[in-house]
């Protein structure tokens, strides 16, 4: 007889002593993990906690030790330690349902990935770490519903491009009152540059990082944050890169300045280990320069999300002046018509994963089909100063420059009859929305819809952007306001919601709604 799905309500809003701060564990559990032979500092849990990537039974906990997360090795002896977790159906720890020792290894910088596994689908739960007699922060996390249940919603918060230094992470304390089901983080997660003081409210801490410990001196700066910290604590996460994790608008084994491949994939090596010993993430510990980060997520039968990596795989840049490789010089940005540009064999995702996501579109059985990718997938238009002609020009580091690959998952929506696609984004510090059209029949109606969040706080001074809005097919243009993204979706249908901060250079910004969009399920594409 098969089982009914459990039913959970939505999860209680934190106090904010325990969102921000957390709490230490009663006396008699901090005996649990007692400081042994090696003493260790205090502040073991300085970054925090997350979670991520739930499926209906497991989520991943994230934890690393670092009473000095300023310090490369965190301020660590090289030693590995022992560390409990734990998994309560109450906050207060009174109902422990799952729990572990597991081992925090000095090779990955104390990092914790912990898969919470045999909990019940679609329910809520709170976790916490326990070494050396320390208690961490107290997070709370869900797991999805049931493979093949309908879900009765989804709420899903979407977000990237946070520099730390362009604006504080008031964005993120409007999220955690949102009570989302999930929280999607489209990348640049952090910003490799270095220290800055142009229209910076605050600075990176570190020199521009090319080694693991930098990488994980510029994540420490980041996650110290107590207004990202609480969002990470308040729901689960799902995440992806782009290029500022790694060193700006790479591609592939190639940086933006075409230098040695050979220092750059050491330095991406890098960068990759840091990016998963920062973030909890079900996938596979990175074998030096790779990591595959694409997957799947799936939510009951109402929703799947396609999370894709368009960084690690994408071929050269197109159109650019021949010799720029091979005399290192810097890529141009901002390229004409040319013929490689619609040439077929140019990937942004690589031949391995556009096989995967074929088959993914294929054989999908969610109501909603969610593409979280990078950037905006519409054909864009950009201004070329050196260029005084009517002649189109586009940017070459996104999908504009590499069309071919764009309209073959576009065209994989129609053949397979993926059910209701989407596509959201992030990357241009701009919100953006838009329907997206068969690209062999442009004038027909709509296939599916694309949505850009905006930043957190990255910025875009750009006069142009919302001028150029209409030719480019843009029904909704704004780059003057930052925020995110929010996602309801239901069985019949849903919205897309931006919300935009009135300052984000105050940690008390307010916000507000900028735009709504509504969606309806078998009508593809924006219902205004």
């Amino acid at each position: 007889m098969p089982v009914a799905p459990l039913q959970s309500p939505r999860l209680p809003l934190f106090s904010r002593r325990l969102v921000v701060g957390g709490v230490g564990a009663a006396a008699a559990l901090l005996s649990i993990g007692a400081r042994g032979a090696t003493p260790l500092p205090p502040g073991l849990f300085s970054l925090g906690v997350a979670s991520g990537d739930p499926e209906a039974d497991s989520v991943i906990l994230w934890t690393r030790l670092a009473p000095e997360p300023m310090a490369g090795d965190g301020g660590m002896p090289a030693i590995a330690v022992p560390v409990r977790w734990e998994v309560a159906e109450d906050e207060r720890f009174g109902r422990v349902v799952r729990s572990g020792t597991v081992r925090a290894e000095p090779h990955w910088g104390h990092a914790l990935h912990v898969e919470a596994a045999g909990l019940r689908p679609g329910h809520a739960y709170f976790y916490r770490f326990i070494a050396a007699g320390e208690s961490s922060p107290i997070g709370r996390t869900r797991t999805a519903p049931a493979a093949g249940t309908a879900a009765d919603r989804l709420r899903l918060c979407f977000a990237s491009c946070q520099k730390y230094e362009a604006g504080f992470y008031a964005a993120w304390r409007h999220v955690v009152a949102e009570d989302p089901d999930l929280i999607l983080f489209l990348g640049d997660y952090i910003y490799e540059g270095a220290p800055s003081h142009k229209n910076a409210v605050r600075q990176h801490r570190n020199p521009e990082p090319v080694d693991l410990a930098g990488y994980r001196v510029r994540y420490a700066t980041y996650k110290l944050d107590p207004l990202l910290q609480a969002a990470h604590h308040a729901a689960p996460w799902a995440l992806t890169w782009d290029d500022h994790e790694v060193a700006n608008d790479y591609a592939g084994a190639l940086d933006q300045g075409n230098g040695d491949p050979v220092a750059f994939l050491r330095r991406r090596a890098a960068a990759y280990r840091a990016y998963y010993e920062h973030q909890p993430l079900r996938v596979r510990p990175p074998r030096g320069a790779d990591m595959r980060l694409y997957r799947t997520l799936d939510w009951g039968s109402l929703a799947q999300l396609q999370i894709v990596d368009d960084r690690q795989y994408r071929g050269p840049h197109a159109c650019q002046p021949a010799g720029l490789v091979e005399a290192h010089k810097p890529y141009r940005n901002v390229i004409g018509e040319c013929a490689d540009l619609h040439d077929p064999a140019r990937s942004m995702l690589g031949e391995a994963q556009e096989r995967w996501l074929d088959k993914r579109l294929a054989t999908s059985p969610a109501k909603w089909n969610i593409l979280a990718q990078q950037t905006l997938m519409h054909q864009a238009i950009v201004p070329d100063p050196q260029d005084k002609t009517d002649a189109p020009h586009y940017s070459a580091d996104n999908w504009s420059g590499y069309p071919e690959a764009r309209d073959r998952i576009f065209r994989r929506w129609i053949a397979a009859g993926t059910s209701n696609p989407l596509a959201l984004g992030g990357d241009i510090h701009a919100f953006a929305a838009a329907d997206i059209r068969d690209p062999d029949r442009p004038d027909g109606a709509p296939i599916a819809a694309e949505f850009v969040g905006g930043s957190i706080t990255s910025l875009r001074d750009d006069p142009d952007f919302k001028r150029l809005a209409p030719a480019n097919g843009l029904v909704f243009a704004e780059n003057e306001v930052r925020g995110y993204g929010r996602l309801d979706i239901d069985a019949r249908g849903g919205n897309v919601t931006y919300r935009g901060l009135a300052d984000a250079k105050r940690e008390d910004s307010g916000i507000a709604d900028i735009a709504h969009f509504a969606l309806e399920a078998g009508r593809p594409g924006i219902q205004v």
